[in-house]
């Protein structure tokens, strides 16, 4: 798919814009805050708090699916924005007044993390209303490569900007970076879910012609709109238990089961120790230099996922993660900055390709209206475990040192391919690009 003709297509230019600011915004306060709270009390348990607190709003992400499959997008979008522009400038108050702490940091990190478990699924939801069918691989690469494109600069640009003008500061930036996400946001036009208009008339055509999508272990969904808004459910409740009976069954629950290991240890216990094991290394910029090797890792692996959507996805995940495991091992035992860096981003590129490609297969097989709900769960479910590890990989480093704990990251990635080698179902999967159903099974 040719990249210029999506960035054509206006609602999806200004989507994009919007998102690239956004995570500029979510990345310098995360960076910022985190470290702030380790500054602060030199404490990696309170950092590992830090982390939790950010992380736990997400295993609420499943209840905010029915509300952004039944709120207008747009205003969604928009109103999120604003918020957390608002929130986000106690902090720089807090400091201003002499009245800043930890405890008001630890205060504030939730509430920011409580709105954007709206915004990711309303962008996830609105992304097929407004592309192609055959534009989703490439336009969830742009939408990953936007997240860890800017993570990458963000990243980097915040750990010199701490050090130079102060944690405090960067809070400041964040809300002229909310304010002008949600202009752009403003301006989008999403079409309700069924309308049929994305780019085109052939949007329509394609979705009344799509496959049946197995949910509830082998139940037949028709993936016709027009059929299926005859059949939305009028309570909250029972919307809730639609998207959770559409996962019950297909190959999402394996997956999300085998995430959750790497996502407690991998993801939360390295966001519990990082900015310990960075401090190690050379402080602020080293912590800097750590989070967008990360970043440009996952860009690199967006950037090329275009190009894998033929390869058998199964077996492509499993030498990918067994590689991502590898190098994240070395990293932590190389124990010096340049090296870490180097290896880190390199552990980081399988996972940022798998992301892309397992975006682009949910988004092809689950009918519109039910895309924030299931996204809404499948981020809830993926991450849920994230946040307890973050709480205790600040707890066990302070027993056995950041670097061991970082270390278990990468034997859980080596766990990982593992686990899905050992499944028919997921090493049997074929390419991303002619996925059709979501059945659990032999491939």
């Amino acid at each position: 798919m040719d990249m210029r003709s999506l960035l054509g297509n206006r609602n999806f230019r200004r989507l994009f814009a919007g998102r690239l600011i956004t995570n500029v915004g979510d990345s310098l306060y995360f960076v910022a805050a985190t470290w702030l709270v380790y500054d602060l009390t030199g404490d990696p348990v309170f950092s590992g708090l830090a982390g939790f607190l950010v992380m736990a709003p997400q295993g609420l992400q499943a209840f905010a699916g029915p509300l952004v499959d039944r709120w207008d997008l747009r205003r969604l979008l928009v109103g999120t924005q604003v918020v957390q522009g608002v929130v986000i400038l106690a902090l720089p108050v807090a400091a201003h007044v002499g009245m800043l702490s930890v405890w008001v940091v630890l205060t504030v990190l939730p509430l920011l993390a409580l709105l954007n478990q709206f915004v990711y699924p309303a962008q996830s939801a609105a992304l097929p209303r407004i592309v192609d069918q055959d534009e989703l691989v490439s336009a969830n690469s742009l939408f990953s490569l936007a997240h860890q494109g800017t993570e990458l600069i963000a990243t980097a640009a915040a750990g010199i900007l701490i050090a130079a003008i102060g944690a405090t500061a960067l809070f400041v930036v964040d809300s002229v970076t909310f304010a002008a996400a949600a202009l752009l946001f403003a301006t989008i036009h999403v079409p309700p879910a069924g309308s049929g208009d994305a780019t085109g008339a052939a949007a329509s055509e394609s979705s009344a012609e799509a496959p049946t999508a197995v949910a509830d272990g082998g139940q037949e969904t028709p993936a016709s709109e027009d059929e299926s808004l005859s059949e939305e459910p009028d309570g909250y409740r029972e919307s809730l238990r639609e998207g959770f009976g559409f996962v019950r069954g297909t190959i999402l629950v394996p997956i999300v089961i085998g995430g959750t290991l790497v996502n407690f240890v991998a993801s939360g216990a390295t966001i519990g120790v990082l900015p310990a094991f960075a401090d190690s290394l050379g402080g602020s910029g080293a912590y800097g230099a750590l989070m967008a090797a990360m970043a440009g890792g996952m860009l690199v692996g967006a950037i090329v996922a275009s190009s894998l959507d033929d390869l058998p996805f199964g077996r492509l995940t499993i030498g990918s993660f067994l590689l991502s495991g590898v190098c994240w091992m070395a990293a932590i035992t190389a124990a010096w900055l340049p090296a870490t860096v180097v290896l880190f981003a390199l552990a980081a590129v399988p996972i940022g390709a798998s992301n892309v490609l397992l975006s682009s297969v949910v988004q092809s097989v689950v009918p519109d209206r039910l895309l924030g709900r299931v996204s809404g769960l499948l981020g809830s479910a993926s991450t849920a475990a994230v946040p307890v590890g973050a709480l205790l990989g600040g707890a066990a480093a302070s027993v056995f040192g950041p670097a061991a704990v970082m270390f278990a990251g990468g034997v859980s990635i080596l766990l990982l391919a593992v686990y899905w080698l050992a499944l028919p179902g997921l090493r049997g999967l074929g390419p991303a690009s002619e996925v059709e159903t979501l059945q659990a099974g032999p491939a």
